[in-house]
Formats: structure tokens, sequence, C-alpha cells
């Protein structure tokens, strides 16, 4: 029987908390560095298309090549904390490496020249400013290199010359100042240098408008500049002061090109005040055809971390540029945004905030002049310490080192019929990293951050209502099976606390204007409920998912002694079983706990350090644990009595270090479907298969390179079963303790492929 293939059907990831990070292309396509990679998302299709693998580190800036004909971009730019910078060209994904930064690399522009070489600029941390000459076929060369002594460039822009091929550069420092450079023989020559702006720039942004540049600065001064360059003729190059007219000052530099002198000036165009914090992110509507005719408009966008974007237009007549249109997030304890796109088109725009969501606002094409917010891909802005799934496999939950809880599930537009992965719900939005999850029912899970307390969730009925919308799944058949007679309304935050509060319907009750002046207290005043029901028929946007889609907290659950570290749920769903990080055997045990009473049934001492991962068997009969101490635990399940109804645990067989195959830490354990078998990974390379009867081992693999982090078996065709596991290829470090944690969770692996990156497969009957 042929192999099934895998397919990627949803990647949920977000942008890296940097300012230069997103650009937008002509063909519609966002392009966005995520962790060490550059995700290229399809705004119309709501999906990520592609992931660029190639820095090994933090990508800090994206930039797409913009042609000079406006057609569609071959070449993408990327630059990243690995101190390189590496050129993706579209269609054959050959890949160009520019290397010679010895820090990490914060700005990015590039522009074609001519015979289809492509002049790269970036800035980095390492205070130079380098111009690279990159060649199809050959090396990139490093034409110039730029240093600012102990200063900094936080962005830069490439442009031509109006009338001329020589490229002119501007770059934004921290000392308040936009510089300007033009090539001349392959070097940069200063051409001069802008003053204006309170504290640092923090953009810079060219646009070439009717034979003139316009260049954009932008910075923490709150303030936006905006300068015109033009070309002077030989009559006007050295005009007479004449008192009587009124104008701008123009600063005048002249460019010498194969021995022909030019002469340029460049004067203020406008200041622009409206934002009230740091102004981050400059970008101008580029050039675009409609049919026949090539359309400029004149429209600048900003980002600020005000947390609004403004854009910008001259108005018609008077020419004095004002605000068009401002959006922005209302709410939540977050900061603003880092920078903003937009479409070719001007039919959308798209800001990236500090916490890494994408926010994108359509032109409603019913109501003119007005935006709504549209729907956008979202994921964890820091690394995913687990997942679980529904027990109806609806749905999953997942927690990361952002402190969030978040749910995605598939949603289906009416007029699509492909459906499409979206976070509809944050759970919890906690003030520790969280780390483990276990889900304990259809809408109930409990979850472990760096600190000593379990907490357990229930779904809302708001959030009840909502799902069954976006999934179009009976609501009346999820609110039977929820107790919908005791389900709160939503959760709200209080200040200062962690503890999400349920929000009842009587909370809700709409007050009078009258009722509104009269306040009693300040309690009534600065109310502390912030939820407000919604009925939503799409996936919300990221202001209702921080504010309006928690859920309550209805059980804390305390007894260990340091910060929690794994979580396991048994099949029925009755017990839940926990562990903490542990130097000592004392702190070590395994701690049981009832879903009906939420009261601790059981210890269970055996392991002298961390437990790492722990699995019930798919009968909910057995534990398997694994640890620190290099050795795994198996424990029985006693059954019940009249006398004894709740679960028991025993102690049915173990490993000691002097016994046990694995020679390093044991990251993670799984069972096989039919629960005769279970698997083991180590950081020793080794990938251990028990089988349960006999209780030793069957037979293990030992990867020549890379460290096993995690091992799920997983359901084949031919009714059989297969084990997928995933390594990393990097030299393991010493041992230490939470860190280097990671999960394989599917619920389908029929790749050939990922059996031949395993290294083999084990059939059983």
């Amino acid at each position: 029987m042929a192999a099934a293939t895998i397919e990627t059907c949803h990647v949920a990831c977000c942008a890296n908390r940097t300012p230069n990070v997103v650009s937008w292309s002509r063909r519609g396509t966002i392009a966005f560095g995520t962790c060490n990679s550059v995700a290229l998302y399809d705004p119309q299709e709501r999906k990520v298309v592609a992931l660029l693998s190639g820095h090994t580190n933090r990508v800090n800036a994206v930039q797409w090549v913009h042609r000079e004909d406006y057609g569609p971009e071959r070449h993408l730019v990327s630059a990243g904390s690995d101190h390189r910078l590496i050129v993706w060209e579209a269609q054959n994904e050959t890949v160009l490496e520019c290397k010679g930064h010895t820090g990490p690399v914060c700005a990015v522009d590039a522009i074609y020249m001519d015979n289809s070489q492509i002049l790269v600029v970036s800035s980095a941390s390492d205070s130079t400013v380098r111009l690279w000459l990159c060649t199809e076929g050959k090396e990139a060369e490093c034409l110039h290199t730029l240093s600012f002594g102990s200063g900094f460039m936080m962005d830069v822009s490439l442009a031509r010359l109006p009338g001329s091929r020589v490229p002119i550069l501007a770059c934004g420092g921290d000392d308040s100042r936009v510089h300007l450079y033009v090539q001349s023989h392959g070097q940069l020559h200063k051409a001069m240098c802008l003053q204006g702006h309170e504290d640092w720039v923090r953009g810079v942004e060219w646009a070439s408008i009717g034979g003139e540049l316009l260049l954009a600065s932008c910075s923490q001064d709150c303030l936006i500049r905006v300068w015109r360059l033009c070309a002077k003729s030989g009559t006007d190059a050295r005009p007479e002061d004449d008192h009587t007219v009124i104008k701008m000052k123009e600063d005048v530099f002249e460019v010498k090109e194969k021995d022909v002198s030019s002469v340029f000036a460049l004067s203020l165009e406008t200041v622009l005040a409206g934002h009230e914090n740091w102004v981050y992110g400059v970008h101008w509507q580029p050039p675009f055809y409609r049919g026949d005719e090539l359309q400029q408009p004149l429209s600048l966008l900003s980002a600020s971390m005000d947390k609004t974007m403004i854009l910008w237009a001259p108005e018609e007549g008077s020419g004095v540029w004002v605000e068009q249109v401002r959006v922005g997030e209302v709410g939540g304890n977050t900061l603003g945004f880092y920078g903003c796109q937009m479409s070719v088109d001007g039919s959308m725009i798209v800001a990236h905030a500090f916490n890494g969501a994408l926010h994108l606002w359509c032109k409603d094409q019913d109501r003119k002049g007005e935006w709504r917010p549209g729907v956008v891909i979202s994921g964890h802005f820091n690394a995913v310490q687990d997942l679980s799934w529904d027990p109806e496999g609806e749905f999953i939950l997942s927690v990361g080192a952002d402190q969030t809880t978040r749910l995605f599930t598939p949603w289906r537009k009416h007029d699509s019929q492909q459906a499409t992965w979206h976070e509809i719900s944050r759970p919890q939005i906690h003030g520790y990293d969280m780390q483990c999850l276990a889900t304990v029912g259809r809408f109930q899970f409990v979850s472990g951050a760096d600190e000593k307390v379990l907490r357990v969730f229930q779904a809302p009925r708001n959030f009840v209502e909502n799902f069954a919308n976006i999934s179009g799944t009976s609501k009346e058949q999820l609110l039977t099976s929820s107790d919908s007679a005791n389900l709160p309304e939503g959760a709200s935050t209080p200040a200062l606390g962690l503890s999400n509060k349920a929000v009842f319907q009587g909370d809700l009750v709409q007050k009078t204007c009258e009722d509104e002046k009269q306040f009693n207290s300040v309690s009534d005043q600065y109310q502390e409920s912030y939820f407000h029901p919604l009925n939503m028929t799409e996936p919300p946007p990221e202001d209702h998912l921080l504010q309006n889609t928690l859920w309550p907290e209805v059980q804390k659950l305390y007894g260990h002694g340091f910060e929690m570290f794994c979580l396991a749920s048994d099949s029925a769903r009755t017990v839940v079983a926990s562990a903490c990080k542990a130097s000592k055997a004392e702190h070590a045990s395994i701690l049981l706990w009832s879903t009906s009473t939420w009261r601790q049934l059981q210890t269970l001492p055996y392991h002298t350090l961390t437990v790492t991962q722990m699995a019930f068997s798919p009968d909910a009969q057995h534990l398997l644990a694994v640890s620190r101490d290099r050795t795994w635990s198996l424990w029985r399940r006693h059954p019940t009595t009249p006398d004894n109804p709740e679960p028991q645990f025993s102690l049915y067989a173990h490993t000691e270090k002097d016994t046990s195959i694995h020679s390093r830490i044991i990251w993670s354990c799984d069972w096989s479907p039919d629960g005769k078998y279970f698997v083991t990974s180590s950081r020793d390379k080794k990938v251990v298969f028990q089988h349960l009867g006999s209780v030793f081992s069957l037979v293990f693999f030992n990867l020549r390179v890379g460290t096993p982090c995690g091992v799920s078996w997983l359901f084949d065709v031919n009714d059989g079963s297969r084990l997928l596991f995933g390594s990393r290829f990097v030299p393991s470090p010493p041992d230490q303790r939470g860190e280097g944690r990671s999960y394989t969770h599917s619920k389908r692996a029929r790749d050939e492929r990922a059996r031949e990156r395993a290294g083999t497969t084990m059939q059983t009957d």
C-alpha cells in the first residue's frame, strides 16, 4: 500500500519584535520574520504559503526588492541576529549570503542596478552601514563600509536621484539626524545631514513622486518630517535671494556622474504632528497601474507606540498635509506598533505590534471613508512549551513562554470551500511564563507556569456560543454538554491580579445616563470588568483576543514546592498528574488530582530530579514518567472498590541509573495506540522502545547526530502503528534544569520523508 502524505494545515506564528521585520509585495504577499525564518503570508487566502529557513538566529529585517517597472518582485532580502544578510530568489529558490557584519543586522533595503544586479544596504549594531553588490552566480561584494563610531543607524533607505542612475542613501540615527549619502565609483560620499528631530530617528523611507523624491522620517519625538528633493537646472542652481518671496530654505548639493555635474536641492516639505508616543515606522503607498495608466498616490502611513496608525495625505487645493484616517487598538495592557505596511491599491493596511501580533484593517467598500478590522494570522511570540488537542479533535490549546494560552480552530468562510485555522480565544494571559497544559474535558483545562500553583479554567457561555458560530457546530448541543445554567458570560482580569474573575449576566447590566453621572465610590467610577460579550461569526481581532476571550479561573491547586514543569491527564479525564522542577527527591514526586473534586489523591515518590514528561496509557491503567535523573518509572492503576472509589496507583516497574539504557537526561515519552508498547527519548541520542508485558528493552535507535526532543505514536492507514520522533541536529549542551524541552503532537503521520529523517519506523500487530 502506498504511503499517504502529510500536508501542512496551518502555521501559527507572529512577527518578531523588531521594527523593520514586515514587508508587503506587489503580488499581495506579506513577508515577515518569525523566529529564525521568513514567513510568506497571503492575506487573501489567510494562510502561510511558504517558510524560508536559512538564518541561524532571529530575523530582524525583511524587505522586498521593488522593480523599476513596478512589476511583481522577484527577490527578497532578510537580515538577522546571526550577522548575515540573505537574498532570496522567488522562482529558483537560490540563496545569496552577505557576510561581514560583526553584530546583529537591524535594517536593510535594496534596489536593482543595471544587468540585474542588486544593490543592498544594511545597518547593524556594530555601528556600521555596509553597501553590497549582489550578482547572480557570484559571491556578494561589499563595496563600502560606513563607520559611525559609538552611534547606531536605526533605519536605512535607498533610491535613485531624480533623472539620474546615481543611488542615494538615507540613514536615520540615534543622533537625531538623517544622513544622506550618494554613491560615486562604488563608494559612498556624504551629501548632507538633515537636522530637526529632537530624538532618535526610528524610520526613513524614500518615494518617487512626479520626477521628485520625497523622504519621510519619523522619530521618538512623536513627529514625522517630510523632505522634498528635486533636481536644479543650471539657471536656478544658484538663485539670488528674493526677500519678497516667502519659501522654505533649500540645501543644495552637487553630484558628479561620468564627468557631468548635477545639482540637487532639498527642502522641508511638512512636519506632521498627531501621534502621542514614539513613531516607529513610516511607509509610502507604492505606485500601481490602473488599467494602462500609472497611478502615483501621495499617501503616507505611520505607526506609533500610542497604538495607532495614521494615514496622511495633502488636501486638494491647499496642499496642506492632514490626517485622513486613524485606526488602532483599544484596551489591553500591551505597547503599541513597531511598523506598518500598505497594500499596493491602498485598500488594506497592516501593523505589527510590540507583542508580535499583526493588525490588519480593510477599507469598507460599503461605507466610504471607513475601515474595519480584518482576519489575520496570529501565534505565540515566544517559545511554545506545550499543546493539547480537544478530546473531540476540533481545536488545539497551546501555552508558551509569552505568558499566554491560545486556542486555535478551523474556520470556513461562507464564500470559501477551504477551511483555515485561526486563533479564536486567548483563555489565559498570565504574569509568568507558561510551561505545561492538560485538557480535562471538552471545555476545561489545567495549566502550569513558572509558579507553584496549578490553575483550572472553564469556558464561559460567550465562548461556547462563538465557537459554535465559527466552527459550524450545533450551539444547543454544546451548551447542553457544558452545564449552561451555571456558566458565566465571560471573564476579566482585575487590576494587578493574575486570576481571571468570572463575569456573570448580572454584571453586564447596562446603566442609564443618569446612573453613569452618579458614582457612590471610586470602584463605581472605575469598573474592574473589562469584558464585553461578542457575537462573532469570524475570528476576532487582536484587541478582542486580549480583552474579551478570557476564560474564568475555577480552581487553584496547591501542593508543589517549585515551579511547574509538566502535566498529563488520562483518557477518561478523571485524573491529572503534575510535576514540578526539583533538585531533590522530596520535590520530585508526582501529584495526582481528581478532576471531579480537584482534591489531591496521591503522591507518587520515586524520582530524584525533575520529572520532564508524563503520559497515561490509552486505557488509563498505567502512568509513565521520565526524569532528569535518567530513569523512567511505570505506575499501575488499582481497581476501585466501594470502600475506596478514588483511583490509586502503585509502582509497577522502573529503571535504575546503572541498568538504564539511557545515559543522559530523558526528555520525552509516549505510548503506542494499543497500549502494548511505550517509548522514551533522551539527550544521549537514543530512542528506546519497551514492551509493557516484559518491561525490558525491545529495541533502541542510536541517532548519529542530534538529540531526540519529542516522540509520539501515530496511527497509520494499514491499521498498524508507527512512531514519529523529532530531533535537534545541534551539539548536545550540558544538562540544565528546565531547558531544551520540546514536543511532537499530531493526529496523523504518514509522510515518508518524516520516516527517513527519523531513521526507521516500527511496525506492530
